[in-house]
């Protein structure tokens, strides 16, 4: 894949707890300069990164439920709102693992359909945190993704024991088919990681290292 190609398919992250008004400017510099698809940054910067990022492609995405999904679904409505009303393009939230494990599916499904909503057409993705998972759990997760109209599941947050596997990537391709998007995040540092997990079946990656990433890709 050349390297304008899979710049596309990155969201240009940073989701540190240290953070600065400063990094996100420069993180969003670099989106402009290496044509990033995305940038993804923390719910107080949407605003920042969109004033940034105005008259480019590059879309603003900002993270729900952070990091661990254990917030209440009214809470991560709210959540949501405002950061469309802030002017995110996309929002990735992650579920309430603990719910999933103990099988309340309708809480779960429920959980995501609340910020589906609070969307209100900004593109949603559905962060599984595969680490905490079996694979049968991760299917049940897709699952109940899909049909709450969910655009993409998402590996990881970058913050729990392991970030995005290939088999995990590839299970839930199978899973949701051809036509929902997979986003593989967490732990990917170089082109070979990234392309490893686009063979496995993801179309967007997340990370923090996307120069590096890029600079092994064919111009």
């Amino acid at each position: 894949m050349k390297r304008s190609e899979l710049a596309k398919i990155i969201d240009h992250t940073l989701l540190k707890a240290t953070a600065t008004s400063t990094d996100i400017k420069k993180l969003c510099q670099e989106a402009k300069d290496y044509g990033f698809g995305a940038v993804c940054v923390p719910p107080c910067y949407v605003k920042l990164a969109c004033s940034e990022l105005q008259e480019t492609p590059v879309k603003v995405a900002t993270v729900i439920g952070f990091p661990l999904g254990a917030t209440t679904s009214e809470i991560k409505a709210a959540e949501t709102v405002q950061a469309v009303r802030n002017g995110a393009a996309e929002v990735d939230m992650v579920l309430n693992v603990g719910a999933l494990k103990e099988g309340r599916f309708d809480y779960v499904s429920a959980d995501i359909a609340a910020v589906i909503k609070a969307a209100a057409g900004a593109l949603v993705k559905v962060i599984l945190e595969t680490c905490y998972l079996t694979e049968a759990e991760i299917i049940k997760a897709c699952q109940l993704a899909v049909a709450a109209g969910a655009d993409f599941v998402k590996t990881s947050t970058g913050f729990g024991t392991a970030g995005a596997k290939a088999k995990y990537v590839r299970l839930m391709r199978q899973t949701v088919g051809p036509d929902l998007g997979v986003k593989a995040s967490g732990g990917i540092h170089s082109y070979e990681d990234a392309m490893t997990m686009v063979e496995a079946g993801a179309n967007r990656i997340g990370a923090s290292a996307s120069i590096q990433i890029i600079s092994g890709a064919i111009k």
